[in-house]
């Protein structure tokens, strides 16, 4: 069954350029990989009689409706209102999301307000898509042939959505025919024109399972979507292709989905109980902020060192005078024994240290862009890693505190 999408984006905060419309990339992506058609992005303001048009004009050409945002508790929120009455039919109270939002004003403490009631409201026998991160439930409507999806604005509320309620809602309408499975693959310490050039055949023959590369900031994506009559065979599809993947380019593998480097490296100390300390120049922080941004730091987390002068690495971190006018701060030498001095000073069992040149110019007769990471464990030879980084300053140091977090994982890893 071929079908024919739209997504009307509705907010005048779009058209004034306030936010970024990332909820129709989302859907698009989605959508795609569902063998769903988008031929239409629209968006419109909070304005009543411009959407209706909108609509109208959706109507005509598309099967499949989807219409983001407008769902909440104020005045110009009036996408489900707008539909309703273009539809012919009426709101009613769904109890379930009014029970929803009354206990999460319970919980907070706070009186709700009249206009709240309102996001409990449905088009009457919609399907009701359930909001698990908001108040505003979804809804998916069939009328004349067409079929409308409502979704909220916010895209932490939209995404799981989508994917947790729209998708099999889409299945058993029987529009998706396959189950479809996506797994992303996360790697680390390898350009996306090298991971590309070391699977370009599989890339270049893929079928069922599909391979899409995707270049973030510092680390490469790969997302495989299998294709497949039910769950099991779709699974099979993936862990198969993730095998061959992997045989070729897992040295650089880190992780799946969602995950970062400080996710993985903040699961693994817990995992071992070990606790960590670091001691940052260049960086300023940047390594002990990404750390504390995991849930569960305290538990393996002792504590940091900014040490951007050399006073406070003497005086502070104990680093030698010696080390620091015969090698200067940023050496591997200097990287050594931060590493070293900040694991015993803040008793913890792994010290990591970064020192380098972040620019816009050159320190101590080093380009900009050397830098040194050490990573000193108990009662093992501590470790020093040279890099040459390019970039912006920002980027440099962005890069230092993550290539840190990379070279950590894989010792934290070696025996498992």
């Amino acid at each position: 069954m071929e079908v024919n999408a739209e997504i009307i984006s509705v907010g005048s905060e779009l058209l004034l350029g306030q936010i970024c419309n990332t909820n129709a990339q989302f859907l698009s992506k989605e959508l795609a990989i569902l063998g769903i058609n988008v031929y239409y992005h629209t968006g419109v303001g909070d304005n009543p009689e411009r959407l209706k048009k909108i609509i109208i004009q959706a109507q005509e050409r598309s099967d499949l409706i989807i219409l983001t945002g407008g769902l909440g508790p104020t005045k110009d929120d009036l996408t489900k209102d707008v539909l309703a009455e273009l539809l012919n039919t009426k709101l009613v109270y769904n109890q379930e999301a009014m029970n929803r939002i009354e206990a999460y004003f319970k919980t907070v403490n706070r009186a709700m307000t009249e206009n709240n009631r309102k996001q409990a409201l449905v088009i009457k026998d919609s399907y009701v898509l359930e909001n698990k991160t908001g108040m505003a439930p979804g809804m998916a409507y069939s009328h004349e042939g067409k079929i409308y999806i409502l979704l909220p604005g916010p895209p932490k509320e939209l995404q799981p959505m989508f994917l947790d309620e729209v998708r099999p809602f889409l299945h058993e309408q029987g529009i998706i025919s396959n189950f479809i499975l996506s797994r992303v693959l996360r790697f680390y310490g390898i350009g996306e024109a090298q991971l590309e050039a070391d699977i370009e055949d599989l890339i270049v023959s893929q079928t069922n399972p599909s391979i899409a590369p995707l270049a973030g900031d510092g680390e490469v994506t790969l997302r495989l979507t299998a294709k497949s009559k039910t769950e099991q065979e779709s699974e099979k599809l993936l862990d198969e292709m993730e095998k061959t993947i992997l045989d070729r380019v897992g040295r650089y593998f880190y992780g799946y989905d969602n995950t970062s480097l400080p996710i993985e490296v903040s699961k693994l100390l817990s995992k071992k109980n070990l606790r960590i300390a670091c001691a940052e120049s260049l960086t300023g922080g940047l390594f002990a902020q990404l750390l504390t941004q995991v849930s569960g730091a305290g538990m393996i987390f002792n504590g940091g060192i900014v040490s951007y002068t050399n006073e406070v690495k003497n005086k502070v971190l104990n680093v030698s005078q010696k080390i620091l006018d015969e090698e200067g701060a940023v050496s591997s030498e200097c990287a050594k024994a931060m590493a070293e001095n900040v694991r015993k000073i803040l008793n913890a069992d792994i010290g990591i240290s970064f020192t380098g040149v972040a620019g816009p110019t050159k320190s101590e007769g080093k380009e900009v862009g050397t830098v040194f990471i050490g990573i000193a464990f108990k009662n093992k030879e501590t470790i020093i890693y040279p890099l040459d980084l390019i970039g912006s300053r920002d980027a440099i140091r962005s890069r230092s505190a993550y290539n840190g977090f990379y070279y950590l994982l894989k010792h934290l890893r070696k025996g498992e």
